[in-house]
């Protein structure tokens, strides 16, 4: 037997500092997503500080959102050149510093413009995480290393609205959204000065890696032409300028699934591959990712603001309103990979259906009680089903997704799935933030008005969502029964 045509066997261990470079990376995500939800309880303070426009909320959402999810794939693109080390140091960098100047912003247009640098820069390091991981952890290592990314995940998005509800409770309504911000300043410095320390500086993949910058024009400029319309519209009464707006942006897009095709044809490496669409189950999917993520990120802008804006609570109410959603989400997702490996796309279904049920039976509460009886213990036990629902569904659907093209497209097509999540947030916030401040009706008189006048744009907003959720299960059924192994 020849001893050296053996396969070297893969180490059980890595160094102790390597599990503290993970540490380090998982401080990056943890405060990426930390600000897609802890930001949506501070919207009614930012509104009365900077006397910010019903736009200007939508946008602080929206545009983080949507900046976050363009940068995903080319700045993986970019790391497969340069080193994912240095893309990861520079994004947290770029973050951390943006943070600081969010808190300090002085109008809302100076806020609208520090969001989307925020947002750019964490969606620039964020990707370099996933690939880091790969380079740094062997095998079943790998996966216990993904597994406590999944639950930072999870646990960092739940928490952002209660975190958010108490940093404003202890430092005031005109001054704690600031707050909210600059609490990523410690971790951001303490993450990058130790990232230089214990990140691994060699790079994978090849160093002629190219990035499809024209792609990225295209796609940016058409979602920021469909997205200006939709959020200022309302507030400037629908003019001939939005309608054009909304056209150019599908224009544009056209133009972009045009771009990608001839870049693949010529032989170079499109931003989103156009062969991946040729599975109509990978499509589906897509648009369920997207569908999915405008459904469950809206509810929390729009409870937040009838909470607070309409009703008079404080952050921190407004915050442990929404709690029952974090809980469960925890629930959800601890179970979520087991429950999935056994019974396959079920799990997603009821997932997904949860979701939807929960959302309706939110809608049905403000449909039916009067806004001045509202509690939050209304909301206690549809809030706690979606969240287990969103728990079991938002774990493994990646997985699902990307089992529906073949392995060698895994990579490609789960950095399309990131960045259509993303996308869908921005849209979903988008829109049901414009159903919410259309539908505002200050007309009755009395002390109540802002708490009938939010109620009634919140319950119109939550229909939006509802849809959005039962077109999302309807959209489970696309799936394939068995995730990617």
């Amino acid at each position: 037997m020849n001893q050296q045509s053996a396969p070297a066997a893969l180490p059980a261990t890595v160094s102790r500092a390597t599990w503290f470079a993970l540490v380090i990376l998982l401080a990056g995500v943890f405060m990426a997503l930390l600000d897609t939800t802890i930001v949506n309880v501070s919207i009614p303070t930012i509104r009365t500080s900077l006397g910010a426009s019903e736009s200007t909320l939508s946008w602080v959402i929206s545009g983080y959102a949507l900046a976050y999810g363009l940068a995903l794939i080319p700045a993986g693109r970019v790391g497969d050149r340069y080193g994912h080390k240095w893309v990861f140091i520079a994004g947290l960098a770029l973050f951390t510093v943006a943070s600081l100047a969010c808190g300090l912003a002085q109008n809302d247009v100076q806020l609208i413009a520090l969001r989307v640098v925020q947002g750019l820069a964490g969606g620039i390091f964020f990707t370099p995480v996933t690939a880091l991981i790969q380079l740094m952890f062997p095998g079943r290592l790998r996966g216990k290393a993904f597994a406590i990314m999944g639950a930072t995940i999870g646990f960092s998005t739940a928490l952002g609205p209660l975190t958010g509800g108490l940093i404003i409770e202890a430092f005031g309504a005109d001054d704690g959204w600031r707050w909210v911000f600059e609490v990523n300043l410690p971790i951001g410095v303490v993450a990058v000065v130790a990232a230089f320390w214990l990140l691994p500086s060699r790079a994978e993949g090849s160093r002629d890696t190219g990035t499809d910058w024209i792609g990225l024009v295209l796609i940016a400029g058409g979602l920021v032409a469909l997205l200006v319309p939709l959020i200022q519209g309302q507030d400037q009464g629908w003019p001939e300028w939005t309608y054009l707006s909304m056209a150019g942006g599908v224009a544009l897009i056209v133009g972009f699934a045009f771009w990608e095709r001839r870049v693949a044809r010529l032989g170079g490496r499109p931003l989103v591959p156009p062969h991946l669409f040729v599975h109509a189950s990978f499509t589906g999917g897509v648009v369920l990712a997207f569908v999915y993520f405008a459904a469950f990120t809206s509810i929390f802008f729009s409870v937040a603001l009838l909470w607070q804006a309409g009703l008079g609570a404080s952050a921190l109410q407004s915050g442990l309103v929404v709690l029952p959603f974090a809980i469960g989400s925890i629930i959800g997702a601890s179970q979520s990979d087991q429950l999935a490996s056994r019974f396959g796309r079920t799990v997603l279904l009821v997932g997904l259906g949860l979701v939807a049920v929960g959302i309706i039976a939110i809608w049905l509460v403000l449909v039916a009680v009067a806004p001045t009886s509202l509690h939050g213990w209304y909301l206690t036990v549809p809030l706690l089903l979606g969240g287990v629902g969103s728990g079991m569904f938002i774990a493994p659907n990646a997985d699902f997704i990307v089992a529906t093209v073949d392995r060698a497209e895994a990579g490609a097509a789960s950095g399309v799935i990131g960045t259509v999540q993303r996308i869908g947030s921005a849209v979903g916030i988008a829109v049901t933030g414009s159903v919410l401040f259309g539908n505002l009706d200050f007309s009755t008189p009395g002390p109540d008005a802002a708490a009938i006048a939010f109620a009634h744009g919140a319950t119109y907003a939550m229909g939006v969502s509802a849809g959005f959720a039962v077109l999302a299960f309807a959209l489970g059924f696309t799936l394939p029964k068995k995730a990617a192994s």
